[in-house]
């Protein structure tokens, strides 16, 4: 029986597991992973005990973007391929907002090469853990294709002129220069990386849950909007939160110096 193109593991305390299991083609966004990575998120969207996802690539490395051999055998279509090529660059980006739009915080695993919509995904993700060595690029330029997909993401994580520079040149910084730029929360050897991939989970997972939910929500919201109205926006999410039965709680809880008795 061949292995699901994409593994799921639910490791306890909140926290579950999502692997791109097509190693042979570097964890490409193919048809069948787009296709499983969205079914995979609509049922997370509804999952009330997850509390975190870390996102990891199996084999050598974490993802090398959109599968250029389904890319070009599209072409073959009446239109040359441009209702496909319409149609997956909507079914990525769709993809990419569902993971912004999860309740639960998601941190990518990145190791070996994150290039195209592969670094795409890490810039997508909420926080991202990388192994030393690891490269990441939008490198579609090398090939004749400007990365302006992934440049959305890349735009909301990397200063514009880094960000620029990587997609009009196609070249790769590594994992020490991703931190350096924001694209990646922290570096660690990469016998360390699962490790601390784990650890970063278990610690957003020991939060209430309601409350990272609604930050998530409110992180993206306000983020969108002017200053005025980003004030205005998340004074009414804390108020939001203020009335949650486990923050009033929780704040009890610190005052008389003893732990929170959660409910969620």
């Amino acid at each position: 029986m061949t292995d699901p193109i994409l593994l799921r593991e639910d490791l306890g305390g909140g926290i579950a597991r999502l692997t791109l299991n097509s190693p042979g083609s570097l964890n490409a966004l193919s048809d069948a992973m787009l296709a499983a990575l969205s079914e995979t998120l609509k049922a997370f969207a509804q999952d009330k005990d997850t509390k975190v996802i870390i996102l990891r690539g199996a084999g050598k490395v974490f993802c090398a973007g959109h599968d250029l051999k389904e890319m070009q055998a599209g072409r073959q279509a009446p239109d040359k391929g441009a209702a496909y090529f319409a149609d997956l660059f909507d079914r990525c980006a769709q993809v990419m907002q569902a993971i912004t739009t999860l309740p639960q915080p998601v941190i990518a695993q990145a190791h070996g090469i994150a290039t195209a919509a592969g670094c795409q995904l890490v810039a997508t993700c909420d926080m991202a853990v990388a192994a030393e060595g690891t490269r990441f690029g939008v490198n579609g330029v090398n090939i004749g294709l400007f990365c302006s997909t992934p440049m959305v993401a890349l735009t909301r994580n990397v200063h514009a002129k880094q960000a620029f520079e990587m997609l009009v040149t196609g070249e790769f910084v590594d994992a020490t220069r991703a931190r350096e730029i924001g694209l990646v929360n922290r570096v660690v050897a990469p016998e360390a990386l699962e490790d601390e991939a784990l650890a970063l989970a278990r610690t957003v997972a020991g939060k209430l849950g309601a409350a990272v939910r609604i930050g998530k929500r409110a992180f993206y919201d306000q983020a969108q909007l002017s200053l005025a109205d980003a004030y205005a926006h998340t004074a009414a999410v804390m108020v939001e939160n203020m009335l949650l039965r486990d923050t009033d709680e929780g704040i009890s809880a610190f005052l008389e110096k003893r732990r929170p008795d959660w409910h969620k």
